[in-house]
């Protein structure tokens, strides 16, 4: 970077020509009303949607086009978990600033959003933001508390090979009241050590209700009610076969502790009403 361009950097309050290679970056700079710093995103970028339209994409999820990057002239590039590892490394070998976000939990995302916001210097919108988000969290868990029984709750990320929530997902589904199925492969970060090896362990656990969120793809509960031995779990047999979109839960940002954790809570009250 040139002593020009630090120097506006410094004057202007961090960063000015922000690449967000995620899409939880990207939405937590457009709810602190810095979204102008931001001069390119993922393609996979789905929040807030209007991202989609106002910035020029650069890059996939594992995959980016370098030269575009460094065209821009970024002052900073935002990257998520050891999949963009790689891209970073070539980016900053070029001379780039670079900051990789690993969250892979509630208290993982708020940091976060923490750390972006002091990096644009947007402390009090940040300390704003997070306190909002900390107040749903709280309601969400008190009125999940009130429901009585808690649900056993089996949630797929993927179906073949079967692979059940990472560890935020979990920690939501808790919050909204119920008991996650698998929650001790939550924990893992890698989806291969979440993966399910012997399908009739669903079977064993007996879920009340069963959440398929197939990133990427749709849920098809007709396929989960076909699987061998499945009939006699308590959550097919009542019909509590339901999706959570992928963009609403499975992206560790605003977006998950909102919108996903209302589904998920909607999901849970329902079943105490049946």
């Amino acid at each position: 970077m040139g002593s020009d361009r630090m120097s506006e950097c410094i004057a202007l309050g961090g960063p000015q020509r922000i690449v967000c290679l995620s899409t939880e970056t990207c939405e937590v700079l457009y709810h602190l009303g810095e979204q102008q710093r931001i001069v390119g995103i993922s393609g996979f970028t789905v929040r807030p949607p209007q991202a989609r339209k106002e910035k020029p994409k650069v890059a996939a999820f594992t995959s980016a086009k370098s030269e575009e990057i460094l065209a821009l002239e970024p002052d900073l590039v935002l990257g998520y978990c050891d999949l963009q590892a790689g891209i970073l490394a070539d980016l900053a070998r070029e001379g780039l600033e670079v900051h990789l976000f690993n969250q892979r939990s509630i208290a993982g995302i708020l940091r976060m959003i923490s750390t972006l916001g002091a990096l644009v210097g947007a402390h009090e919108r940040t300390a704003q933001l997070i306190a909002e988000l900390e107040e749903g969290l709280l309601q969400a868990r008190n009125a999940g508390c009130r429901e009585g029984r808690r649900p056993r709750v089996y949630f797929e990320e993927w179906n073949d090979p079967l692979i059940s929530g990472i560890g935020w997902v979990s920690e939501l589904i808790e919050l909204a009241g119920g008991e996650d199925c698998f929650a001790e492969l939550a924990s893992k970060p890698s989806a291969k050590e979440r993966i399910i090896s012997d399908p009739q362990e669903v079977v064993r656990r007996a879920p009340d209700i069963i959440i398929g969120s197939w990133c990427g793809k749709r849920f098809r509960p007709e396929q989960v009610q076909e699987r061998a031995g499945w009939q006699s779990i308590p959550a097919v047999q009542s019909g509590q076969l339901h999706e959570v979109k992928s963009a609403d839960i499975l992206q560790p940002g605003i977006g998950a502790l909102t919108d996903g954790l209302q589904h998920l809570s909607r999901i849970i009250r329902n079943w105490h009403a049946a």
